[in-house]
């Protein structure tokens, strides 16, 4: 087994262990200080693999978004994070995986895909780097076609408020309001052809933009989203 293979592999004990104590500090930090409440965990699976696709706002959507199951959820980091030993061990017990940046997309896609296939969750923004404003950008249709490609629902995710706490291209940390409104999960149809892969995966992304849009109007509503 490669390290990268014993990277997507499921975690250990210890790994497992450490995620819960992480995650509840990470969450409990979100909920103390920026009084993060969520709504829809109904729509969460409580098992087998499912894809979350949130909005991205800031670089507080992350730890955010593992307010959204106690699971263990898994998502891409470059792999030049993992090229410090210390930081690349926690962050594969975190959940994370390498992909070699300015690869081509498929090496990213076949280790989502291989993640999702071992049963469990995964974590990828839509819309792709960290966007601005109240509307949600044109999706990148990688979401989608993993969701297709592996038979496995995607679950839309808007978190308000996130942007005034850690606007893109800020470092500093102000403290607001943060609300996550986990919308229905959407499962794609079953395909097996190119084609239908590549028409399966187009309509996903419009539902998925759409959806994605209803539950940020939400989460910003609840989180009395407004100018910074």
């Amino acid at each position: 087994m490669t390290q990268v293979e014993a990277r997507l592999a499921g975690a250990s004990l210890a790994e497992r262990a450490f995620y819960r104590v992480a995650r509840s500090l990470l969450v409990g930090a979100c909920r103390l200080l920026l009084r993060l409440r969520v709504t829809g965990r109904e729509h969460v699976p409580a098992s087998g693999a499912y894809l979350v696709a949130p909005i991205h706002r800031s670089n507080v959507d992350t730890p955010i978004a593992a307010a959204v199951t106690p699971r263990r959820v898994r998502f891409m980091g470059k792999d030049s994070l993992w090229k410090v030993r210390w930081l690349g061990a926690v962050l594969s017990a975190l959940g994370g995986f390498p992909v070699t940046r300015g690869t081509a997309d498929l090496e990213a896609m076949r280790r989502c895909l291989e993640v999702l296939r071992r049963g469990e969750p995964l974590v990828v923004f839509p819309e792709g780097t960290r966007q601005s404003g109240p509307s949600v950008h044109p999706l990148f249709d990688g979401a989608a076609y993993l969701a297709v490609k592996a038979g496995v629902p995607i679950i839309p995710v808007g978190i308000g408020g996130s942007e005034h706490v850690m606007p893109k291209g800020s470092w500093g940390v102000r403290l607001r309001r943060c609300h996550v409104t986990i919308g229905a999960p959407i499962v794609p149809p079953a395909v097996t052809d190119r084609a239908a892969v590549r028409e399966a995966t187009a309509a996903l992304t419009r539902e998925l933009s759409l959806r994605l849009q209803e539950a940020f109007d939400d989460a910003r509503q609840r989180a009395g989203d407004r100018p910074a």
